[in-house]
């Protein structure tokens, strides 16, 4: 049972970190180039176009989410197991939503990557 609560709280992890950095992939893509807007507005009219933004705030919640996740996760298991985990499988995962969501071209190096991370995921959990 220790096990699969565990794995539960990683993919709950995993879930929320990949929803937080797609929203916060495209709340900055509709933002667009921060820097040409500081330079025409300044600093506050970058941050306002940001922490406006609802995707950058439904992000925020996801992020806060899957922090909060690991702490719960940390409590459970062991910090070796748990962040490599949640590490390497966000990677996996963020990789098919920037493909899926954002349209991204994700070629066969990242594919194969990812693939091989899993694979060290499965060493490491056995």
């Amino acid at each position: 049972m220790s096990a699969l609560r565990t794995w539960c709280a990683i993919a709950g992890i995993v879930a929320s970190s990949t929803a937080g950095d797609v929203l916060l992939s495209r709340a900055m893509r509709q933002i667009g180039h921060v820097g040409e807007l500081w330079r025409r507005a300044g600093l506050g009219a970058v941050l306002k176009a940001i922490v406006t933004h609802p995707s950058f705030l439904l992000a925020l919640f996801f992020m806060a989410t899957s922090f909060f996740g690991l702490l719960v996760a940390l409590s459970w298991a062991d910090v070796s197991l748990v962040v490599p985990a949640t590490a390497s499988l966000t990677y996996v995962t963020n990789a098919l939503a920037a493909r899926l969501f954002l349209h991204e071209r994700v070629d066969r190096q990242r594919w194969m990557s990812a693939l091989l991370v899993c694979a060290g995921v499965a060493v490491l959990a056995t």
